[in-house]
């Protein structure tokens, strides 16, 4: 099976138009266009029913004490956990393709509505639901893609990972409101085929001037 995008080359840079984040011309950052970016594939696997993507960055740090903090930065050693910025489940094979801009055109305080999806595909809450959890403002059930934006003063280049995974069944055994953690643990042998597609993004001025 084969994933690609028209948004940008495997492997490179994010353009900031599909992160929830982009620099703000001092130093921090503020919110940016949030477009979800184009995808297709092909070379679909027989007895494929629906697929389920999956967006995640496995370079977000796990502890939060230097997020964001001007005049220190993340140190690149600090260990790493996984953060989900999208979850779609019960995507139909066909047509195989999703639009720019189709689930997501700027960030929503309080997270997009789900789980519903088009063509009876299921959106699973992503990882901004728990990271404004504390905030009266932002709190939120947050379904859908909501892009990249990491500490503007992290020392690594994060990597976003996109993971599309053909399965054998026409709807994922999970109901009501689920995480990407819960969709991989419901994977375990019902996957068919899978492909990635991966883009970096960075919101550090260090990291992103000129050199």
């Amino acid at each position: 099976m084969k994933l690609w995008s028209d948004s940008w080359t495997n492997g490179d840079s994010i353009p900031a138009r599909y992160a929830a984040g982009k620099p703000d011309g001092a130093g921090g950052a503020t919110f940016s266009d949030n477009l979800n970016p184009h995808l297709a594939w092909s070379e679909v696997p027989e007895g494929t029913q629906s697929m389920v993507l999956i967006c995640h960055d496995f370079d977000v740090p796990s502890r939060g004490d230097d997020v964001n903090e001007p005049g220190r930065e993340i140190p690149a050693d600090l260990p790493r956990v996984d953060f989900f910025h999208w979850v779609l489940v019960d995507l139909p094979p066909r047509p195989a393709v999703v639009a720019e801009g189709e689930f997501s055109r700027g960030f929503v305080a309080r997270g997009k509505p789900g789980p519903q999806a088009r063509d009876g595909a299921r959106h699973g809450l992503n990882d901004y639901t728990a990271w404004f959890a504390g905030d009266p403002q932002m709190a939120g059930n947050y379904f859908g893609y909501d892009g990249p934006f990491p500490p503007f003063n992290d020392s690594l280049v994060h990597h976003y990972v996109f993971t599309l995974y053909a399965v054998a069944l026409p709807r994922l055994p999970l109901e009501g409101h689920f995480t990407g953690s819960q969709v991989r643990e419901k994977l375990a042998g019902r996957v068919l085929a899978e492909a990635t597609f991966s883009g970096t993004y960075t919101l550090n001025p260090r990291l992103l001037a000129p050199r």
